[in-house]
């Protein structure tokens, strides 16, 4: 696997993508947004925050439809590589994306948490290609933090 930079333009696909990387976020909490150990990026899990405010809210599917969370899912990713481009300065030395935690609150009964992580899933790959293929794990729960329909943590390996 290359590590050079020249070749290879994530945020340039992005935007071919339609969508515009966000500032990185100041937390809400008592945590920092990221973590770098050696190689490892770790990134504190991300709601779908858009210009200050969540973009839906409630539950999946009572109260935000299947497409919603999708739309969920992606925000939580742009955040998410805000806070990549915050520790590293550019995605271009994302050697990898390596796990997703990706957490969904979910009305009793149902058990697609799985097609609402793909949308996360699906957007890293378009971004990154390879780089971006990762481990997952796609859990359902009562509820987020602020009533998010979506959080999902990042574990990136750069340069």
């Amino acid at each position: 696997m290359t590590t050079t930079t020249e070749a290879f333009d994530p945020e340039a696909k992005l935007l071919e993508l339609g969508f515009v990387l966000p500032e990185s976020a100041k937390p809400v909490a008592a945590y920092i947004p990221f973590r770098r150990s050696g190689n490892l990026l770790f990134i504190a899990a991300q709601i779908p925050m858009r210009a200050g405010a969540l973009i839906a809210k409630g539950s999946v599917p009572s109260q935000v439809t299947m497409e919603e969370s999708h739309e969920c899912a992606r925000q939580c990713v742009l955040n998410g590589l805000a806070n990549v481009k915050a520790a590293v300065g550019t995605l271009s030395k994302v050697r990898q994306a390596i796990r997703l935690g990706v957490f969904v609150a979910s009305d009793a009964g149902f058990y697609d948490q799985p097609k609402v992580a793909n949308a996360a899933s699906e957007l890293l790959v378009n971004i990154f290609g390879e780089r971006g293929q990762h481990a997952r794990a796609a859990v359902g729960t009562n509820c987020l933090p602020l009533g998010a329909p979506v959080e999902i943590e990042f574990l990136f390996e750069v340069e």
